[in-house]
């Protein structure tokens, strides 16, 4: 009888705990990262009234008569499945899925670390990458002046302040891409008229004023005047120049831009030149100034197939000087032709060169690899820093800590802290993960919980009435 009452006891006390649980649950149904737990139970140790026999000769065995002692709690699991995405809009958001968490720290070294689900992080005022709800910092590994990052370092905060500069890089490397055509047709003949009627049959001319007219007769039969003080050199047998630029940028971040022509000078071979006069190869500045370019002239050569003849070599070397009183100094370039091809079509050959502008960082946006990469006002984007992400064996085993934060324990295993891709998790920027609690099933549990915590309840009423009856058979 007593055993009964008990058992009942024990029920209810499992059930209430169930219901805390469930309540916790429910409670957290939007707490951003949260995840559910659930109860399971298990039997306690049974009374034996008689243990089992085996078989005998004349007898078959028997089995052990027992009588159990009430239930337990046998374990309060932590539920680690992925919630779902919920899109912020805002761009420092993160949110993380699968088997790992976000690193955070009470200091900026990272010494104390705990971890956890919510990616709802901002900057501060001073440019560490912060969890707004507690400051606690977000760690991971900042970026050098270059953009690079070492994830072989220990972590710690992440640092991206407003307002960051980025210095100008001179531009010393440009690079062509593109065709020239094959078909381009030559220049048969030049009829030159001055600006005082005079007319000339020169080689070769160039635009600079002095001719009022240039008439040029091409080899499929077609004619183009051309005029003006362009500075674009003319050239018998030679096809018309294709005018092509880039910019440069000097030490100081100002950008000038370069043209270069290139023209067919016979067959399977071209020619790279600067667009400046002889008398003048200079270029004008906005600020008065003019920018000496120098460079030789350079053959493009192609094999008979149209692809670049590469057994020679055809780097062009350009200098510019600067007169301007800004102090930049003087640079050179590296010009690569190497990419271009020779094929009938049309003339898509264009310049791509390195270097830029000084800058100001505009703004971030964070990767699903967790890099945060800076825009600045000169068009260059930067990796900034990268979130580091902490894995382990069991994550069901971190203790709570509170404030949505957890912490290693003794069944835990170690934090694996390496990058989302090492790790093969996924990070979706501007997103929270929601929580995982499904308030459907919440809701089926706790009716399931109630109905046994009022089962229970019976059996300790019944059980009392059996003992009163039991009283008052003296009567």
């Amino acid at each position: 009888m007593m055993r009964s009452l008990f058992s009942g006891v024990s029920g209810l006390k499992n059930h209430q705990t169930r219901m805390d649980v469930i309540g916790n649950n429910i409670s957290n149904v939007n707490t951003t990262g949260f995840k559910s737990s659930r109860v399971t139970f298990s039997d306690m140790l049974s009374q034996n009234l008689t243990g089992a026999s085996a078989p005998q000769e004349n007898r078959g065995g028997t089995n052990p008569k027992q009588i159990g002692l009430g239930s337990s709690v046998a374990a309060v699991d932590l539920l680690f499945t992925n919630g779902s995405v919920q899109s912020t809009g805002k761009n420092t958001d993160l949110c993380l899925s699968g088997n790992g968490l976000f690193v955070v720290s009470a200091d900026a070294k990272g010494t104390n670390k705990y971890y956890t689900r919510n990616g709802a992080f901002e900057f501060d005022a001073a440019g560490n990458y912060v969890n707004p709800g507690n400051g606690y910092y977000v760690l991971g590994w900042t970026a050098d002046e270059n953009g690079k990052i070492n994830t072989n370092d220990s972590v710690s905060k992440i640092v991206v302040e407003a307002g960051k500069q980025m210095k100008p890089k001179i531009t010393d490397q440009v690079k062509y891409t593109g065709n020239l055509n094959a078909g381009e047709p030559s220049i048969t003949s030049i009829t030159a008229v001055d600006n005082d009627g005079n007319v000339s049959y020169p080689p070769a001319v160039t635009l600079n004023g002095y001719y009022k007219s240039v008439t040029l007769s091409l080899s499929d039969g077609t004619t183009q005047i051309v005029s003006g003080t362009s500075g674009i050199k003319y050239t018998q047998n030679h096809s018309m120049p294709i005018v092509t630029s880039y910019t440069a940028y000097d030490s100081e971040g100002n950008d000038h831009t370069i043209t270069i022509l290139m023209e067919r000078s016979e067959d399977n071979k071209w020619q790279a030149s600067i667009r400046a006069t002889d008398s003048d190869p200079g270029i004008p500045e906005d600020d008065g100034s003019r920018t000496k370019v120098d460079m030789a002239i350079t053959t493009i050569p192609f094999n008979e197939d149209g692809s670049y003849d590469d057994t020679t070599g055809a780097a062009g070397s350009m200098k510019l000087t600067y007169t301007s009183p800004n102090g930049a100094k003087d640079q050179s370039l590296t010009i690569d032709f190497s990419a271009l091809t020779q094929y009938s079509g049309g003339n898509t050959s264009k310049a791509t060169a390195n270097g830029y502008g000084y800058g100001v960082l505009q703004e971030v946006a964070v990767d699903l690899s967790g890099v945060i990469t800076g825009t600045y006002t000169n068009g260059q984007r930067r990796a900034e820093g990268q979130v580091a992400i902490a894995q382990f064996n069991n994550a069901s085993g971190l203790t709570k800590t509170g404030d949505s934060l957890y912490q290693e324990s003794n069944n835990s295993g170690v934090a694996n802290i390496r990058t989302a891709n090492d790790l093969g998790v996924k990070i979706t920027p501007s997103a929270l993960e929601m929580s995982n609690v499904d308030v459907a099933n919440e809701f089926t549990d706790m009716i399931i919980t109630q109905r046994g915590f009022q089962s229970n309840s019976k059996i300790i009423t019944t059980s009392d009435e059996m003992l009163e009856t039991l009283i008052n058979l003296k009567r």
